[in-house]
C-alpha cells in the first residue's frame, strides 16, 4: 500500500545530553536554555533551542548545528561541576521526519507507542522503539520526527522507504 507521506532524513543538529538536578544545570547554563519542561516526556523551546525532558534528572538540548560552538562555550562541558553532566552528542543520532496525511499510519507500522494526539500531545517527546530500535520520538508540524543511533540511519531509511512504497 502506498502512503501519502513525505520522508526526510534530516541533517545533524547540535545536541547536548544534560544530567543532574534541574536547578544545578540551570545555574551552570545560565539563561541559555529555554523554560524548563514542567512534566517528564515533554519539551519546551526558546527560539531555535529545544529542551526535552527525557528521563528523571535527564534532558536533551537540541538546536541547529550552527549554534553548536556557541552552546559548547556556554555549557563548558569539560569544566562543569561534579553534580551535573553535560555531554555533546551531536553526531550520535540520525533524525528522520515523517509528515503528511498518512504520517500516523506510517508511524503505527514503525512504532508501538500510542501516538494519537490525545495520548501524545504537541509538546510530547519519548524514548520508545522504531522498527525495533531505541528511538526518540516527537511531534513536528504535519507529523513526527524520530531519532535513532547514527549507525542505524541507513537501515532505518531503507525500512521507511519499504514501508511506504
Amino acid at each position: 500500500m502506498s502512503y501519502d507521506v513525505t520522508l526526510q532524513r534530516c541533517g545533524l543538529d547540535a545536541l547536548f545530553d544534560l544530567k543532574g538536578k534541574a536547578g544545578a544545570i540551570r545555574d551552570w547554563a545560565g539563561d541559555t536554555l529555554p523554560h524548563w519542561p514542567d512534566r517528564p516526556n515533554t519539551r519546551t523551546s526558546g527560539g531555535a533551542l529545544e529542551l526535552c525532558h527525557i528521563g528523571r534528572d535527564h534532558w536533551l538540548a537540541r538546536a541547529p548545528l550552527e549554534q553548536e560552538e556557541m552552546l559548547e562555550a556556554q555549557f563548558q562541558p569539560a569544566t562543569c561541576p561534579a553534580e551535573i553532566s553535560i555531554v555533546r552528542v551531536s553526531d550520535t543520532l540520525s533524525f528522520f521526519r515523517v509528515t503528511g496525511p498518512d504520517a500516523p499510519e506510517v508511524m503505527a507500522i514503525a512504532c508501538p507507542l500510542d501516538l494519537h494526539e490525545a495520548a501524545f500531545g504537541v509538546d510530547a517527546v519519548a524514548y520508545t522503539e522504531v522498527f525495533g530500535l531505541k528511538a526518540l520520538v516527537l511531534r513536528c508540524a504535519g507529523g513526527f520526527e524520530f531519532a535513532v543511533e547514527q549507525s542505524f540511519g541507513d537501515m532505518v531509511e531503507d525500512y521507511l522507504t519499504r514501508a511506504t512504497a
